[in-house]
């Protein structure tokens, strides 16, 4: 969402992310409240992944406030990191499948089968900081973490936890570019209305499209995005 909002409609890299962030928050809250019916959300892991995902989102905040004091600059700090993200994004859906092998021929002697509850927590604070930055990381990296972190955990509960952690995290990193000025209230009631016809159809199309084409496509636009908006 972001990428498309700074590179084809032109809006400030800033507002962009700030408003895709809330607009993430009020979308996925659907999700969480299915998952939740389900039962395949690991709260516990949710509580881990937020103490340090939350608290880093309000200290990313406030350095953006403190020390990007020129337009420019910080729109060139989001974009820089929007755009690293992205091909992060782009090389674990690449490499899905090589990391869940990796994971399961290697469970009891990685650091943290060990430290469990400190990885959770240091992984959430990463997240915390790229997503306040860039609006990008609660999605395929944070499911790639969880991967990594509890490879014993279904694929569903896996997606699960990572909506209801992503829930939360973007909500306050939205509202602390909503404390900065950086959303747009008319763009963002723009992109809910169009929300609605855009789940229904994709959810169309993705049922009728192999999951491996589909991940091949995705990856190879965010590669070419992310590579557009770092150099």
């Amino acid at each position: 969402m972001t990428p498309l909002l700074v590179l084809i409609f032109g809006i400030v890299p800033a507002t962009a992310v700030g408003t895709d962030l809330l607009y993430a928050a009020i979308t996925k809250t659907g999700g969480v409240w299915v998952h939740g019916r389900r039962k395949t959300v690991e709260w516990r892991i949710v509580g881990l992944l937020a103490s340090g995902s939350l608290p880093a989102s309000l200290a990313t905040v406030w350095v953006l406030k403190r020390f990007s004091t020129e337009a420019a600059q910080f729109n060139s700090l989001i974009t820089t990191t929007l755009g690293v993200a992205l091909i992060l994004t782009a090389l674990v859906l690449i490499f899905r499948e090589h990391i869940e092998k990796f994971v399961k021929h290697h469970v009891g002697v990685l650091w943290h089968e060990r430290h469990p509850l400190a990885a959770t927590i240091a992984t959430g604070l990463v997240l915390g900081v790229l997503v306040t930055i860039s609006s990008v990381g609660a999605g395929a990296l944070g499911v790639a973490a969880l991967t990594f972190l509890y490879p014993r955990l279904t694929t569903v509960k896996i997606v699960g936890t990572d909506i209801a952690h992503a829930v939360p995290l973007t909500a306050v990193a939205g509202l602390g570019h909503m404390a900065l000025g950086t959303v747009d209230f008319t763009l963002l009631g723009s992109l809910l209305l169009g929300s609605l016809p855009g789940i229904y159809l994709g959810s169309n199309v993705s049922a009728r499209v192999s999951e491996r084409v589909l991940r091949q496509i995705l990856a190879s636009m965010l590669v070419l995005i992310g590579g557009r908006l770092v150099w």
